[in-house]
């Protein structure tokens, strides 16, 4: 009985040990916010309108030179347009930060986790991560391709699973020409 004990004990240290030190050579990259952008583009029936939005703060993680995992945290009280100006840019940047869009007085930033990433190619990886935005957690999947300190990833959100439903149809009827498609496109640019 002491002899069992005694080798569940070390059995234990070893396991215990080995998941401690697994992870030593993983190195998390911060990213350049001031050097990284987030474009947006949403559609509606009538066209579509795009923007910005900055990183707040930012890392992927490599073990080597493989990308194994990544965290941004994005500035949602900086959503804009982009293809406005004037009067017409600050009625749509007001509507997007309000809480029929983004709510970002209660909300004011959104994070993506990655939760999974699969090599694809040489530089091109398969990603799912955690998505938050207004306090809603969704899973997202998304390819990024890493080139030296450069990456770059698209991905489609749709926006009702995180409780924006302004213009939806998937909860609006006769909207007719004032209905914004629920998927927007996201595209990144990093540096790190």
């Amino acid at each position: 009985m002491k002899k069992t004990i005694k080798n569940l004990a070390v059995v234990a240290l070893v396991a215990f040990t080995s998941f401690a030190f697994a992870n030593n050579d993983v190195e998390k990259k911060a990213v350049k916010v001031e050097s990284s952008t987030v474009v947006w583009k949403g559609y509606k029936v009538t066209g579509s309108h795009e923007g910005t939005v900055a990183i707040e703060s930012g890392s992927l993680s490599f073990d080597g030179d493989k990308l194994v995992g990544g965290e941004f945290v994005i500035d949602m009280t900086t959503i804009g347009a982009t293809d406005l100006e004037g009067e017409y840019k600050g009625k749509l940047d007001g509507h997007l930060k309000s809480d029929d869009f983004f709510g970002v007085e209660k909300f004011p930033t959104a994070k993506l986790v990655f939760t999974k990433v699969k090599a694809k190619g040489k530089n091109s990886y398969e990603v799912t991560a955690d998505l938050t935005i207004k306090g809603k957690t969704n899973p997202v999947n998304f390819e990024i391709s890493v080139y030296g300190n450069k990456a770059t990833a698209a991905l489609k959100v749709d926006r009702t699973k995180y409780d924006v439903r302004y213009g939806s149809t998937s909860f609006f009827d006769d909207l007719k020409d004032k209905a914004i498609y629920d998927e927007f496109d996201l595209v990144t640019d990093l540096q790190f």
